[in-house]
């Protein structure tokens, strides 16, 4: 090319979840039949949606309005029944202007990232989503500002290396937040999510938390979300639809602005939002008319209870499967639908293997495994052997060697092989 066209950043766009999905498609071609514990989408998994909310898309879809532009901020009176029931909690109260409505989540994370100055920074979870690691990496042209999550403290933030990093590196603006928490499954108390928002005070930074499992918790926990907490700190909460209803093809997210009006430099940050938003014209239409009337549907409560029920017996069936194997460290998710294992520090030593009987399979993991991380390595022969598809830690920007997997098998029968099959699979591979 005439000029060098790449952005600074574009090197930091990574995503493992789907990258690891290529060396699937691959093992697929030699015959291997994969089964994908990489990404979070229930519905690939056998997910059934009920009846009454498919005949509430339905109507909807049958209203010629749905098929029009919504206003660039979404829906007036779904936005109005957002903010109605974010002040039903208690906590901040806003209106229908601090709610601004995307084409999921990924869209809202890119704008807000993307239009920040780019020496300013917000320092997020290790291990991270790649999502938001990418992103906010991307837009300052550098590698991502992380603070470290302990699995051995059931994976909450290690709130002194959080202000250590805040307060030694002046470039930090914001701080961001997963709760309930992708990829660990942990879901903060109180007292952490305080300590975040003192923190942000004290230095002056807003708070960004991705809240897209907010209601999906188990096993006696609930998440303490942003607005309970905020106080007269700035802050963006993100939300949505693709894992609740669960309706991942929708691409419908949102996020609710708290305390816009506090600071001048927030609020025009908050407008250029808003405007770059304008020149998409709007975010889809019908996934937006259709939340009011499913969530305030008397069916809907005890629909996500028997959800969280059954996430609750497959984390504890995970749990209980994997606690007591040797060489690494595992906790039981009590939100969203992950887990995450680590191997203890040299448990892997980036030579061993799985007994493979398929030379060609032999062949292409030993070429593909070549320089990769230790933990990928394992991934990769794991896949090979058992076609069980699990995400790398070391691709959640973190230096721990691990994985996530999913909870989401539906089918109970498969779920135990798996969770079984992970456990044998990582005995051999570091006894070998």
């Amino acid at each position: 090319m005439r000029n060098d066209i790449v952005a600074p950043g574009a090197g930091e766009l990574k995503y493992e979840i789907r990258e690891i999905a290529s060396i699937g498609y691959e093992m697929e071609k030699m015959g291997r039949r994969i089964f994908w514990e990489n990404i979070g989408d229930p519905v690939k998994k056998g997910e059934k949606i009920p009846d009454w909310i498919k005949d509430i898309v339905k109507k909807a879809a049958s209203d010629d309005s749905t098929y029009s532009y919504s206003p660039t901020k979404g829906l007036d009176s779904t936005r109005e029944f957002i903010a109605m029931q974010t002040n039903s909690r208690g906590g901040i109260q806003i209106t229908k202007e601090d709610v601004v409505f995307f084409n999921g989540i990924g869209d809202a994370i890119s704008k807000v990232y993307g239009l920040l100055k780019k020496e300013s920074r917000v320092i997020g979870p290790s291990p991270a989503y790649s999502t938001h690691s990418s992103s906010e990496a991307a837009h300052a042209g550098s590698d991502p500002l992380t603070y470290r999550c302990d699995p051995e403290n059931n994976w909450y933030p290690d709130m002194e290396d959080l202000r250590n990093k805040v307060r030694y590196n002046p470039s930090v603006s914001g701080i961001m937040v997963i709760n309930p928490n992708n990829p660990t499954g942990s879901i903060y108390p109180r007292d952490i999510m305080e300590g975040i928002i003192g923190i942000a005070k004290e230095y002056d930074l807003f708070v960004i938390c991705d809240e897209i499992y907010a209601n999906i918790n188990y096993n006696g926990k609930k998440p303490v979300l942003l607005g309970d907490v905020i106080g007269d700190v700035c802050g963006i909460s993100m939300k949505g639809i693709s894992k609740e209803f669960p309706w991942p093809g929708a691409r419908c997210g949102w996020i609710e602005v708290y305390n816009e009006e506090k600071d001048s430099n927030f609020e025009a940050y908050v407008k250029s939002i808003v405007n770059d938003k304008m020149l998409e014209v709007c975010s889809t239409t019908l996934p937006q008319s259709v939340i009011p009337e499913i969530l305030s549907d008397s069916r809907y409560e005890e629909y996500h209870k028997e959800r969280n029920r059954e996430f609750a017996r497959r984390s504890a069936l995970a749990y209980e499967t994997l606690k007591d194997t040797d060489g690494i460290i595992v906790n039981r998710a009590e939100g969203a639908f992950y887990m995450t294992v680590v191997f203890k520090d040299g448990v892997l030593d980036g030579s061993q293997s799985l007994e493979l009987d398929d030379p060609k399979l032999k062949e292409y993991v030993e070429r593909v495994s070549d320089g990769v991380k230790p933990d990928k390595r394992f991934a990769y022969y794991l896949m090979a052997k058992t076609g069980i598809c699990v995400v790398p830690l070391t691709g959640f920007e973190c230096g721990m060697n691990g994985f996530r997997v999913t909870l989401l098998e539906s089918d109970r029968d498969r779920f135990e092989w798996v969770f079984k099959t992970i456990k044998e699979s990582i005995e051999e591979y570091i006894a070998s």
